[in-house]
């Protein structure tokens, strides 16, 4: 991953400074899409691991609390 955060950065300089091609663009698209679906998964790896003891002692997982309200986003 870090080499695509490594090239997403490369390309942003590039747009700011000289633009780029449209291949450039589809990459940068494509890259970005990666990285966030990226960081989601990583997201919601960590709030399936997170439980909560509720006030009455029982246990609620994050993730699945998550996941049952829906986000109202597309996944």
């Amino acid at each position: 991953m870090d080499e695509k955060i490594k090239r997403i950065n490369e390309l942003y300089h590039k747009s700011k400074k000289e633009g780029l091609s449209a291949a450039e663009k589809e990459e940068q698209a494509s890259l970005r899409l990666d990285y966030v679906n990226s960081v989601k998964a990583n997201l919601r790896a960590q709030l399936n691991n997170i439980n909560i003891q509720n006030e009455d002692g029982s246990i609620t997982n994050l993730g699945k609390e998550h996941a049952s309200k829906g986000s109202g986003h597309a996944q």
